[in-house]
């Protein structure tokens, strides 16, 4: 018996994605065997942590690397790294502020559950309210440049002597409210106040791994438990090697906010296996892939009476990477809940997402093997309406 099944817990297909409720990704072999390699040896955990970031780095041709137990944990750490700015008694003040430039500007859109992670490190987020009243006879064009150039007056009025960072949450970057990054840089730069991007799931595509910093964000954070396959309790702060270094002293095995954020060494060997593996990979054959899967699914479904079946991209912001093509489904003699109870609690459960009155299903975890079975499920649950 696995250890499923000796707590009586039933497994099933995740057509959700990396999420972490479900567990993350599924760890390749590579990660799983360097992960057991390392289980029985002792090392310098100082040492194995910043060379390892090192490498990593140098794998996805970033300035530097470090690595955390997640990318929440990732924002207080970057959190505490921009407030201390390399002084270790600072570190091991916080969450304490008490001396340090402690205020963390956001623009209201970007507002997350995750940036609560934020505040762990003692500081505390000003919200950038960039939402206007305009007049109707203003053209769409205009109004997009209005609204920029009033956003940008607002973050400039917004810092003080009391501003640590700003955070800028790529999963928010095209909802209302929001302006673009490149935008927002010059501002900062000429304050010199930190730019960290909250980039968690924001891959494939793979050039988002570089996009950010090269628009001239100081980090950016993602998920090394996502689309990367590293351990679910995984993460990557890449960027300036200066703030990294702020951060490996808020990191663990240090003693601050971090310490309690444990980095083991089987999940750092485990990551490192995962990058290497990751850089190496084709992403238009997988891409493709993902594709096919989505469109085999949609065409198994198309006679149906009782449902209406699409495929597309997810618009709603916090569905990522939304460059996934996803299967839509509206079932039309029950509720798209009601759906996506029949099918996580079928005897091959599969997991699905739900918005609105359709369900939605992500390839990115399902294995070539699993379509069948998914298909079936989906099938039967149907017929039982």
């Amino acid at each position: 018996m696995n250890i499923f099944e000796k707590l009586d817990i039933k497994t099933g297909i995740n057509a959700c994605g990396t999420v972490t409720r479900l567990g993350g990704s599924r760890l390749p072999d590579e990660v799983i065997r360097a992960m057991a390699d390392v289980s029985k040896s002792f090392v310098p955990m100082h040492e194995f942590h910043k060379k390892a970031g090192s490498y990593i780095a140098g794998l996805l041709g970033v300035e530097a690397c470090c690595i955390t137990c997640g990318a929440a944990a990732g924002l207080a750490i970057s959190a505490a790294a921009t407030m201390t700015r390399g002084d270790s008694q600072k570190a091991l003040q916080l969450p304490d502020t008490t001396g340090m430039p402690d205020e963390i500007l956001m623009l209201k859109a970007h507002r997350i559950l995750y940036d609560q992670a934020l505040l762990l490190s003692g500081a505390k987020i000003r919200e950038i309210d960039t939402t206007l009243c305009t007049a109707k006879d203003i053209d769409t064009d205009a109004i997009k440049s209005i609204d920029t150039d009033i956003a940008k007056d607002k973050i400039e009025k917004a810092i003080t002597n009391k501003t640590a960072l700003f955070v800028y949450v790529a999963e928010r970057e095209n909802v209302q409210g929001s302006i673009p990054l490149p935008d927002i840089v010059p501002i900062l730069k000429h304050h010199n106040i930190p730019i960290v991007v909250d980039a968690a799931a924001e891959v494939p595509p793979v050039g988002n791994i570089k996009k950010y910093l090269d628009i001239g964000a100081d980090l950016v954070l993602f998920s090394g438990g996502k689309e990367i396959r590293g351990p679910q309790a995984s993460g990557l702060i890449l960027g300036s090697k200066e703030i990294i270094d702020y951060c490996h002293i808020n990191c663990c095995p240090n003693y601050s906010i971090g310490r309690s954020m444990k980095i083991s060494k089987e999940n750092i060997a485990g990551l490192i296996a995962a990058v290497e593996l990751f850089t190496q990979k084709d992403y238009n054959r997988q891409m493709s892939t993902w594709e096919d899967m989505t469109n085999q699914i949609c065409a198994s479904l198309a006679d149906r009476n009782d449902i209406q079946v699409r495929a597309g991209y997810p618009a709603e912001p916090g569905v990522q990477p939304a460059i996934i093509l996803r299967a839509y489904i509206k079932p039309l003699k029950i509720t798209a809940a009601e759906l996506q109870q029949k099918l996580q609690t079928a005897s091959t459960p599969v997991y699905v997402d739900i918005k609105d009155d359709e369900i939605f299903l992500n390839p990115q975890c399902v294995e070539p093997e699993e379509l069948e079975p998914l298909i079936s499920t989906l099938h039967e649950c149907l017929d039982l309406v």
